[in-house]
């Protein structure tokens, strides 16, 4: 057996004996969805922590830590949390403007000298927020410019032209949490990463959190692993450069490279709102207010993290709005501003990606942010949901058309339809996902990707004959669509 096939049926049978392992009692309706989560995902290891009034109220470990050795993940295992270090830079900064160090809406040439004539304009808020236009310091590749000399790095990022306007967009960048680490050094008195390490890492009881990178020897470290898809076959790779191999030099720190535990970063977050590390309320919600763009917008990595605050991306929306630092595609801490609730959850592989089903564990604790209430869904298709369940789901053309005729505004989004209709079925609600995709193509006849799903949905219900219509209808409205051309080919046998 080879390494890769070991990897393999490493990945396979964890599921099997590792958490059940660990279990010392009934597993709860969270174990269930968590496990359930992680065998779809492939994902290795997991931590949760879950805080509600002031306390950890549920802390759990799952699965291995280490596949090539076959090594159970514990409470003490230890993950990397990426870019949740931007958080931690967050609550930095923002110390030192209570103390009266710094202030946010200053410029950056009021702390550091030798910038660019470009940069010195731009606000430590500006920085913080992904709004200033910076070069960024990751090339192409991801790797940080400079070969890891921070000297080197900022001598090449200081002769690159600006991105855009300062304040134009939100743009994900890393040059500015390095000049932030230089401004914290210099006005703590010491190095960013011992200020952090005192005043947070200390103050909270975060005993197991440290920095580091792969580079470093981590007791207990999870390491990292990435899915690699091949046909018929799918496997975990660990290590691999430019992806599962983690390298975050010193002085890039800021940005990412703190490797903790679930259960200490649920105590940073108590920590934080019980006023330890942050003296005045007033300073939290400055923190974790998005920046307005200079259109008035804000903007953030994607319809859920759709904004972002002082290193801090926001979950902006009227139901239960959160902050919701994310990192790495593994790791992913929110905190709903307006329920008495957090959730951590750290995992060991790029691209588990749980910060897209957090909101799904917050419905164990509150109920109407569970999928299969509507949780997530648009304010219109809500609506149309609401006269579904009334009139059944058969009736989806008739009960749109009578909400267009009562309310003119009500207007049906085709990617949220789309989106609805994957949700119904991994809710195994074949026949109602049917009903909202057949929905689709009605209101969106011109839509290829409306036949496509369409398509797939009556080929996963048995019903070739109408799928290939609706494959042959999608690739009419557009040539290009491989997938259709690929069913078609399967489905009308040649």
């Amino acid at each position: 057996m080879n390494f890769k096939t070991t990897l393999f049926v490493l990945c396979s049978l964890f599921f099997t004996f590792s958490a059940s392992a660990q279990e010392v009692s009934a597993p709860d309706s969270i174990d269930l969805f968590l496990q359930s989560k992680m065998q779809r995902l492939h994902i290795p290891a997991l931590q949760v922590a879950i805080v509600r009034g002031g306390k950890i109220v549920k802390n759990k470990t799952y699965g291995v830590a280490n596949l090539e050795n076959n090594i159970q993940a514990t409470d003490q295992t230890i993950f990397s949390v990426n870019s949740i270090t931007k958080a931690f830079t967050g609550v930095a900064v923002m110390q030192l403007a209570e103390e009266g160090k710094l202030e946010i809406t200053a410029p950056l040439s009021r702390y550091l000298d030798s910038l660019p004539e470009k940069w010195q304009g731009i606000t430590l808020q500006q920085v913080l927020t992904h709004i200033s236009g910076l070069p960024d310091m990751l090339d192409a590749e991801e790797q940080v410019l400079g070969h890891n000399d921070e000297g080197e790095a900022m001598q090449k990022v200081k002769a690159l032209p600006m991105e855009f306007k300062t304040g134009e967009k939100f743009q994900y960048n890393q040059t500015g949490y390095v000049l932030l680490g230089q401004i914290i050094t210099k006005l703590s008195g010491m190095h960013f990463t011992k200020f952090i390490e005192e005043r947070q890492f200390k103050v909270a009881g975060m005993h197991l959190t440290r920095f580091g990178d792969s580079y470093d020897v981590i007791s207990n470290y999870a390491g990292a692993y990435t899915m690699t898809r091949q046909v018929g076959n799918g496997f975990v790779r660990n290590n691999v450069p430019g992806i599962g191999y983690m390298q975050f030099p010193v002085f890039f720190r800021t940005a990412a490279g703190i490797q903790s535990t679930a259960t200490d970063m649920a105590n940073w977050i108590i920590a934080l709102k019980t006023g330890r590390l942050l003296k005045q309320q007033k300073s939290i919600d400055l923190m974790w207010t998005p920046a307005i763009l200079n259109n008035g917008t804000i903007g953030g990595f994607n319809k859920l993290t759709n904004g972002y605050a002082l290193g801090w991306p926001t979950v902006t929306r009227k139901e239960h709005p959160a902050v919701g630092p994310v990192g790495g595609g593994r790791s992913a801490l929110f905190v709903y501003l307006k329920d008495d609730l957090s959730i951590v959850v750290l995992t060991n592989l790029m691209g588990g990606n749980p910060d897209r089903f957090i909101d799904e564990i917050a419905g164990y604790y509150i109920p109407d942010m569970h999928e299969v209430n509507g949780f997530g869904l648009s304010e219109n298709v809500k609506k149309l949901r609401t006269g579904l369940l009334k009139q059944g789901f058969a009736n989806a053309d008739k009960v749109a058309v009578g909400l267009k005729r009562a309310d003119p505004s009500f207007v049906l989004n085709e990617q949220d339809l789309n989106a609805w209709g994957y949700q119904l079925l991994s809710q195994k609600k074949a026949a109602e996902a049917l009903s909202i995709f057949k929905l689709n193509t009605t209101l969106f006849p011109k839509s290829a990707n409306a036949y496509d799903s369409l398509g797939e949905i009556q080929e996963l219900t048995g019903d070739k004959k109408e799928a290939l219509l609706s494959y042959r209808q999608s690739l009419a409205l557009n040539p290009e669509n491989k997938n259709a051309a690929k069913r078609i080919a399967e489905l009308s046998g040649k």
